[in-house]
């Protein structure tokens, strides 16, 4: 499978060097970092994506996403609380990692919660060691998010309320919908690259 034109690692390389995240202010609602992780072959790009244990204390209980979490405490800068996360879930070290540069920050769209999101690149996919939190991680290739044929549009019930929100469907055995903070982070990643990210039509 070939990436779509233009999405090469040099090519994000050069996207993420012109690209000024835009930076929020967490003020009362809480901050929370994840980490978006890929590793490039001549022939793909693979992205790394967990899917949460269930637990009733945890509001992304069973969902896919990136590896991360809230911040311990106002002095842990966002960077530092995503690379803490992953090697706290997955035993990855994002030190020696190449940082590739941070997507706009974003607020939780049913939460109060502020999210950044930084992006990493690996010569080689490591050995993970997955803790209690996490159920499953795996590797999947960003030219599959970007089938038109996969996207849709699903209903949720958060306290009650009913609201329908695009999707994607992973094309990987036993995991969730792909929605919510980790769509629009990867909608935001798409755009950065110059690459649509196709949406279903609402219905």
């Amino acid at each position: 499978m070939t990436l779509p034109s233009r999405l090469t690692l040099p090519e994000i390389r050069l996207r993420f060097a012109a690209h000024s995240p835009r930076l929020l202010q967490p003020g009362e609602r809480g901050q929370a970092a994840v980490a978006m992780v890929l590793h490039t072959t001549p022939e793909t790009t693979d992205v790394l994506f967990i899917v949460r244990a269930q637990h009733d204390q945890d509001p992304w209980s069973g969902d896919i996403g990136f590896p991360g979490g809230r911040l311990n405490s106002d002095s842990e800068a966002p960077r530092q609380a995503a690379e803490r996360e992953a090697l706290e879930e997955l035993g990855l070290a994002l030190n020696k990692a190449e940082f590739l540069g941070q997507l706009d920050d974003l607020y939780g769209a049913t939460l109060p919660v502020q999210v950044s999101c930084f992006v990493y690149s690996l010569q080689q996919k490591p050995a993970l060691l997955l803790n209690y939190e996490i159920a499953k991680a795996f590797w999947y290739p960003l030219p599959l998010l970007l089938h038109a044929e996969y996207q849709q549009y699903n209903t949720f019930v958060f306290h009650g309320v009913e609201t329908s929100h695009p999707v994607v469907l992973i094309q990987e055995s036993k995991v969730p919908l792909l929605w919510g903070i980790t769509y629009r982070l990867l909608a935001n990643f798409f755009f950065v690259c110059g690459q649509a990210f196709p949406q279903a039509e609402s219905k």
